[in-house]
């Protein structure tokens, strides 16, 4: 399948994702967006959080419905709303990532701000998790039952939820940070060395690499997770070699230590 100009992906969501008086995003934003997208129907990620504008779930419809109609998309995308967030996904790839992630393939770092340092959870200290991720695992397969080609949307319930551990986990971070919610949004990790993973994959000629996943791991926990992110990172370049519309994926991590840090 060729990849439609760039103007075309531009138009595309410049059309379809403005929002009131406002035109949609920026060029570099739209072509951005676009490979990130694709990024998802190629099943090198599980999920996109859309968060370019305030766009809405019918607007997203429509954009990827545009894309569709370029020959862009072959893949029935899925937008998922939850909280008034949005997520493009694709269910099938999303479904094995999460059966995955049950055995045990995803790490959970605690950064509740009520104790000193992070820590490292295993899955199975976390059976409310487990059950939310075996929910939105049905979820999903409902949804493959209706095989279509179409843009198709839902939403889930999750007023009980860390969404920042859940968006995590479906946006395939091979750790995944949580806390408890009874002792508010804070968390442990001020001035604390953070490892920072970055992954970058070329794509349009003449244009910056999309960027693929960024997500930070305590830098003291680094030895403990490493056999997560060696795991995660082998199976990465494994899909990786599958498709051929991106080039060049790169991983790279820096040291960084911040006054606060926002999950």
């Amino acid at each position: 399948m060729s990849t439609p100009s760039p103007q075309l992906l531009v138009a595309a969501a410049q059309q379809t994702l403005g929002t009131g008086k406002r035109k949609g995003p920026p060029r570099a934003v739209c072509l951005h967006l676009a490979g990130e997208v694709l990024a998802v129907a190629r099943g090198l990620k599980p999920a996109v959080l859309y968060d370019c504008n305030s766009a809405g779930v019918l607007a997203l419809q429509s954009y990827l419905e545009e894309l569709q109609g370029l020959g862009f998309l072959t893949l029935g995308l899925h937008i998922l709303e939850i909280e008034e967030n949005n997520l493009i996904v694709s269910p099938e790839h999303a479904c094995q990532h999460l059966e995955q992630v049950l055995l045990g393939t995803t790490a959970v770092v605690d950064v509740s701000c009520s104790q000193p340092h992070p820590s490292v959870c295993s899955l199975d200290q976390l059976q409310d998790l487990k059950s939310l991720i075996a929910e939105i695992i049905t979820h999903f397969q409902g949804l493959q039952k209706d095989v279509s080609l179409g843009v198709s949307s839902s939403k889930l319930p999750s007023s009980s939820w860390n969404l920042c551990t859940v968006f995590g986990i479906l946006l395939g971070y091979p750790v995944s940070y949580t806390f408890h919610l009874d002792h508010g949004d804070g968390n442990c990790l001020a001035m604390t060395a953070l490892r920072v993973f970055t992954v970058q994959i070329s794509w349009l000629p003449a244009q910056p690499p999309v960027l693929l996943y960024s997500f930070s791991v305590p830098e003291s926990l680094f030895p403990a997770l490493r056999n997560f992110l060696s795991t995660w990172e082998k199976e990465l370049r494994t899909r990786f070699r599958t498709q051929n519309d991106f080039d060049d994926l790169s991983i790279s991590s820096e040291i960084v230590t911040l006054p606060a840090v926002a999950l």
